[in-house]
């Protein structure tokens, strides 16, 4: 049996936060959501938490699971189990609804802020438009993000600015700056090379170390920063040369 020790809040009916434990027959290969699901059927239908596709795909499964923000449902208990006791807590910047389900509300805005679609210019072709194997190999480190929020609870900028983009955000923004089909891309970079945006990033790489597709929130804001002096640098580079 593995004790999991969970973080239950109801915000209408609680004065405060508290942990409850519940005893989980462990078997090989068993996930923490299988777990969760386990708690949810058999001891306490109360439980509230999210999840979907059980593939590691939705990402909506993301929590505070034994010290780091993970999957639940690409999580072995057998892997994250400390002297035979899971902890879990839901992601952390955003309010509790209830339980281990946070208001992503926050996490989509600043989505939705660096316009996440294709900006083209001019009229749409008749077919599609083109782009070669070089540039969207550009693209290839950028396009797995599932959106999870992990990355965002990890973040401790996220933590100390609400209106800071977040990793998902600034990694979102690349992926269209970088775009070769893309025509916003200064309007972009404008917004993303800010104070609440690359600039406020500390460079603490939690974003990096708990990301579940493997992908590179830091490596992405430290791009926009180097893009971003890089255009600054320009027109005064220009106007030495002709000095």
């Amino acid at each position: 049996m593995t004790k999991f020790h969970i973080f239950r809040f109801d915000p209408k009916a609680d004065a405060a936060p508290r942990f409850q434990d519940y005893e989980v027959p462990e078997a090989k290969g068993m996930t923490v959501l299988d777990g969760l699901i386990h708690i949810l059927e058999e001891l306490d239908p109360s439980l509230a938490y999210r999840s979907s596709c059980r593939a590691a795909i939705c990402g909506s499964c993301a929590m505070h699971i034994s010290g780091r923000y993970r999957l639940a449902c690409q999580t072995q208990i057998g892997d994250v189990a400390r002297q035979d006791q899971v902890v879990i807590r839901p992601l952390s910047h955003l309010p509790v609804l209830r339980d281990l389900v946070v208001d992503m509300g926050r996490f989509f805005e600043n989505w939705r802020r660096i316009r996440p679609h294709l900006v083209a210019e001019g009229p749409a072709p008749e077919r599609e438009r083109l782009q070669t194997p070089k540039e969207r190999a550009r693209l290839d480190s950028l396009v797995d993000c599932i959106m999870c929020g992990a990355c965002y609870g990890a973040c401790p900028s996220a933590r100390d600015n609400a209106a800071y983009l977040g990793p998902h955000a600034l990694l979102k923004a690349l992926r269209f700056i970088e775009d070769s089909r893309d025509g916003a891309d200064e309007e972009r970079l404008a917004l993303a090379a800010s104070d609440d945006g690359a600039f406020g990033c500390h460079s603490v790489f939690n974003c990096q170390i708990v990301c579940p597709k493997e992908l590179d929130p830091a490596a992405a804001i430290s791009r926009i920063k180097r893009r971003a002096l890089g255009s600054r640098l320009k027109p005064k580079l220009a106007r030495h040369a002709k000095a």
